[in-house]
């Protein structure tokens, strides 16, 4: 016998993508305002890994948010400014040398607990993307497996976090040219592996990452490549 959640006919009437419910639930039982959290970069060989907190103003939520990695760079780009105009938003970020002396997943959690700490606007609760509770939050946090593709909240800041994050790998090709950090933000595809190979690593490669370490001591290991994000 099906469950109400197993009954195929309500599953039919969830929504497909992010919505508001968890953040007006929270407000029900007085705990408001809401934080949404989440990360960009830590896939990449290279680069900073970016986190965003945002608290979204419920009578000013742009259309369209959705899990950044759905979305194009150009519908991206106009939601970041949306955001950025009526939201309140703090953005923090790790970088290669914390993540190669603490690993990615440590490095990743410390730059949201300083995005949710740097907010103008204490939040009474912070809803993170995944599984992990980054530490040293004074509120109550709940991590949310699949978040950007839940909360309104969560999907706003991955839209900040990924646009910030592609915009500064930008600015990083015009000091390191040689690897075409503009066209992959880092990420390991077969044009960032040979570049690698053939210049070695710069100061924003993550050397604890085993493609740059194998690739540094002169071992090529095409099977790491990634398609372009």
């Amino acid at each position: 016998m099906n469950t109400p959640a197993d009954s195929p006919a309500l599953f039919n009437l969830l929504p497909d993508g992010p919505d508001f419910s968890m953040e007006q639930t929270a407000k029900w039982k007085a705990l408001w305002p809401v934080a949404g959290c989440d990360e960009a970069g830590r896939g990449p060989l290279a680069g900073p890994v970016v986190a965003a907190a945002v608290i979204l103003d419920p009578d000013r939520i742009p259309e369209g948010l959705n899990d950044s990695k759905k979305l194009s760079a150009r519908k991206r780009e106009k939601l970041f400014e949306l955001i950025m105009a009526d939201a309140i938003v703090s953005v923090a970020s790790s970088g290669p040398a914390l993540i190669d002396r603490i690993n990615i997943l440590a490095a990743s959690l410390d730059a949201m607990r300083r995005a949710v700490c740097s907010l103008p606007v204490a939040p009474a609760l912070v809803l993170t993307d995944g599984r992990d509770r980054p530490p040293g939050i004074a509120c109550k946090a709940d991590p949310v497996i699949k978040g950007d593709g839940r909360s309104l909240s969560i999907a706003a800041a991955s839209i900040v976090a990924k646009v910030t994050r592609d915009r500064m790998m930008t600015l990083a090709a015009t000091f390191y040219p040689a690897y075409g950090f503009d066209a992959h933000a880092g990420y390991g595809t077969a044009r960032h592996l040979r570049a690698l190979s053939e210049a070695g690593p710069c100061p924003l490669h993550r050397r604890s990452f085993r493609p740059v370490r194998e690739l540094q001591y002169g071992e090529k290991d095409s099977k790491h490549a990634t398609t372009e994000p």
